[in-house]
């Protein structure tokens, strides 16, 4: 079999193939018997030494088929993709539809909500500060009733000295629990603060990325 009658034969066992798509390979084996005859060898031996002709249509036919098959699941994966973008722009139009019609309500709702927080976290403070200034309060009371205690000494108001000495003693003792109570509960509103700050941080930031 000489080089056209090889080139013809192939042609017609690639008759299935687009014309485009069987010229390409018509030509890439025309080239290739062509190169073995420039290398010494006869018509008849370059062509026999490009391969058996059926099984060269035969995997010319098959890699066409693969790479059709792999087009068309390249086509409909982006025409998925193309579909989920549009149904995400649509999303986010009615989304941000429903936002702005809504707004009068959620803003108001918002509003309130965050005036209740606020408010919660106003009182816990001045709670906090009112458990200091008693404590304060308390401990002064108790060295007052010391200095009293100390001038019922001086003026021969024995009984009535240790009475006061002992109440300075109890108010003494309210004090440091106050003091206690109210260190405790700084640390927990503080930690409270924290955690509300770290929060609305990182919401902050997920926010910013999701946009962006």
């Amino acid at each position: 079999m000489n080089k056209s009658e090889f080139i013809e034969a192939l042609r017609a066992k690639l008759s299935a193939l687009p014309k485009e798509d069987a010229q390409e390979r018509l030509h890439f084996y025309r080239e290739m018997i062509e190169d073995r005859m420039e290398e010494g060898l006869s018509e008849g031996e370059a062509v026999s030494a490009v391969g058996n002709l059926d099984e060269i249509s035969a995997e010319i036919v098959a890699e066409f088929s693969r790479d059709k098959t792999e087009e068309m699941i390249r086509e409909e994966i982006e025409t998925e993709n193309a579909k989920e973008k549009k149904a995400r722009r649509h999303m986010r139009a009615g989304e941000i539809f429903l936002l702005v019609l809504g707004a009068p309500l959620w803003i108001t709702i918002l509003i309130a909500v965050f005036a209740v927080v606020l408010s919660l976290y106003v009182s816990l403070w001045a709670v906090i500060i009112s458990l200091w200034a008693v404590g304060c309060a308390v401990a002064l009371t108790s060295l007052g009733c010391i200095m009293a205690g100390i001038g019922f000494a001086l003026g021969g108001f024995t009984v009535t000295s240790v009475a006061t000495f002992g109440a300075s003693l109890i108010v003494a003792g309210v004090s440091v629990l106050l003091f206690v109570l109210s260190t405790a509960a700084t640390k927990c509103a503080w930690f409270l603060t924290k955690i509300i700050f770290v929060r609305c941080k990182k919401s902050s930031q997920r926010k910013v990325k999701h946009n962006g």
